[in-house]
């Protein structure tokens, strides 16, 4: 994806000053909502190598398939709260929509971070009906 894109997050900023440098590699992602943010993009992006990093070794999977057919189109992510619980602990709320085979379908998770090392991993999460 070219850095000057809008990034796939939503938050109105260019991939390369938002989710591309997480990605990347480059440098981490600051917050819980930062990581979760660069979480989507990666779905969009299907960089499934992205999200087993970012995954926290004690929930992480083995391997995470991404090969369904047709797959997701994502279409927006709405970020509902983003709730600091301690200077290494933090939920993030949100909202994201995507359309399979034509069919609109959406994903409602409050889903749990850690920070540690300096870097913050995607933990677990509880679904929305």
């Amino acid at each position: 994806m070219k850095p000057a894109t809008s990034c796939p997050c939503g938050s109105g900023r260019a991939f390369g000053a938002c989710c591309g440098p997480a990605l990347s590699g480059e440098r981490p992602a600051p917050t819980a909502e930062a990581l979760m943010r660069s979480r989507y993009t990666a779905f969009t992006l299907r960089d499934t190598a992205y999200l087993l990093a970012s995954w926290h070794p004690s929930t992480r999977p083995q391997n995470l398939a991404l090969d369904e057919q047709p797959p997701p189109k994502w279409i927006g992510l709405e970020v509902r709260a983003h709730r600091p619980l301690a200077d290494d602990r933090a939920e993030v709320e949100f909202l994201a929509r995507c359309r399979i085979g034509g069919r609109a379908q959406r994903l409602h998770e409050t889903s749990r971070f850690v920070k540690e090392g300096g870097r913050w991993y995607y933990v677990d999460g509880d679904l929305h009906d």
